[in-house]
């Protein structure tokens, strides 16, 4: 089996490096970080959602984001715990906890301790991982199901 064999709704590395700037490949598929306060979701501030941008997939709400102070943009759960996956990290010298899309296997950050209520967690998210697709565009670009979070 190859890799690719074991990641079906990945789009293979081809694709991932036409369709993704040197910077997303790089964080995605290379478990990079992009610079704190120089992204583009750090500081957006506008209602909609925050897909995988592999697959697609929703992982995260503006509802749910919050200014952490760390340049990144900042979560304090996910859209459904079951589309992300948790993994142990021991680089830099520290163990962290790495999350992952389940569906697309890419990188997209690290889960801390250190979050606001009603949690205590922070999902620190490299804008790099994902899209933001606007609360106004979400029905037509096949979202629609999930507009109830807004109400």
């Amino acid at each position: 089996m190859t890799d690719q064999d074991s990641k079906p709704n990945r789009p293979s590395e081809e694709e991932l490096r036409k369709r993704l700037s040197p910077l997303q490949f790089d964080v995605t598929c290379n478990e990079g970080t992009e610079p704190p306060f120089n992204n583009e979701y750090w500081d957006n501030k506008r209602e909609g959602i925050y897909v995988d941008i592999a697959t697609g997939e929703p992982l995260f709400s503006s509802l749910d984001k919050y200014d952490s102070g760390t340049g990144w943009p900042s979560f304090t759960k996910p859209i459904a715990t079951d589309r992300l996956v948790t993994k142990t990290d021991h680089k830099f010298f520290q163990v962290r906890t790495e999350v992952r899309s389940k569906l697309g296997d890419i990188h997209l950050g690290h889960l801390f301790p250190d979050g606001p209520p009603p949690t205590g967690q922070r999902y620190c998210m490299n804008s790099a991982s994902l899209k933001f697709i606007p609360k106004e565009e979400m029905e037509a670009k096949g979202y629609g199901e999930l507009l109830s979070l807004f109400k």
